[in-house]
């Protein structure tokens, strides 16, 4: 068997085939950009105690300008995660409860009626930050969960038929209870597309959880938190991830995955071509996040589930029991990875 290319092989790869579309970022841009992001992620890492992985996936949905969907059972750090992120950057931030009762009015704003200039003003809800925590998403009504399409996949909301435009940049973390959970709405097909990623935190070890407990003895580690990064500097690296350089080889790789979900028996519904794109930007992303200014195929093959598993609709008879994850591992590895 041949052996895999080494890094260095697969940069010569994308070099070569550098185009208009995805040009190369300059090794001092890049360099620069992976040291913040190495510091970014050191100081989250010092509130979630021995979750760097996932640390990275939320950093590189920062930075692959997309939109994060954290779903775990409660008390596992969900909400201290996206409350550490926030922190962690010099932008405006606003968390929203979502209850049962409430409406997209209370999300986006409402226009009032000012008696004095004759014409109605419009007061602007709490989605007109750049950082907004959708704490329990999944305890909305779908009309609620619905009206926040627009504002994930179009960076605006139209309140009144007058459009605003949100600023920038804008990021979306959410947080929901799995749906066994009493009180809970599943996401609507629609809504889940537009999450560029859905995580799992998971349980802490029992030596990290140790470290949890004597860290908050005396004080709460996210009080201590404070801004690193400024809304320039967030605009930066989502640019700088557009120039992550991909191998041809490599993008018919991912292009492989995305059409096995097509294929399976087992979906009625596969990646579709804005999966596609989300998934070719966060491969992009999590490559300049771990340390590079071109992607492996291990990028691709770690990003497949985060990425695809909540994309996918599964055919009635395979709903009991089914995982979309384990789905995605069978694909990724029944996929010859490129040589």
């Amino acid at each position: 068997m041949a052996e895999k290319p080494n890094p260095e092989a697969w940069d010569r790869h994308a070099r070569r085939e550098e185009d208009d579309v995805i040009q190369a970022v300059s090794t001092e841009e890049s360099a620069a950009c992976i040291a913040r992001i190495e510091e970014l992620v050191t100081r989250i890492s010092g509130v979630i105690i021995g979750k760097e992985e996932t640390i990275r996936l939320v950093v590189t949905a920062l930075c692959a300008r997309g939109h994060l969907l954290l779903e775990d059972i409660p008390g596992v750090g969900k909400t201290t995660l996206a409350r550490t992120l926030a922190r962690s950057l010099d932008l405006s931030f606003q968390r929203i409860q979502f209850t049962p009762d409430l409406l997209p009015s209370d999300v986006f704003g409402v226009s009032i009626y000012d008696p004095q200039a004759h014409a109605f003003e419009f007061k602007p809800g709490p989605i007109f930050s750049n950082v907004i925590l959708a704490d329990e998403i999944n305890r909305a009504t779908p009309r609620t969960q619905s009206a926040l399409l627009e504002a994930m996949n179009e960076f605006q909301v139209t309140v009144d038929r007058q459009t605003y435009a949100l600023p920038q940049p804008f990021i979306v973390l959410a947080t929901q209870n799995p749906v066994e959970f009493k009180g809970t709405y599943p996401l609507p097909e629609s809504q889940l597309d537009r999450f560029l990623m859905k995580i799992h935190i998971g349980y802490p070890t029992l030596a990290d959880e140790k470290r949890i407990i004597l860290g908050r003895t005396r004080s709460d580690p996210l009080d201590s938190v404070t801004p690193l990064l400024g809304a320039e500097e967030v605009l930066a690296l989502q640019e700088a991830t557009r120039k992550v350089r991909i191998a041809e080889e490599l993008l018919d790789y991912l292009l492989a995955i995305v059409q096995a979900t097509r294929e399976s028996a087992h979906l009625k519904s596969g990646v579709s071509p804005r999966g596609t794109l989300a998934f070719t930007r966060a491969v992009q992303a999590y490559a300049l996040v771990s340390g590079r200014d071109f992607v492996l195929p291990d990028d691709v093959k770690a990003l497949a589930a985060p990425v695809l598993a909540h994309r996918l609709i599964p055919r009635i008879h395979w709903k009991e029991g089914w995982h979309a994850e384990d789905l995605i591992a069978e694909i990724v590895a029944s996929i010859p990875v490129p040589l």
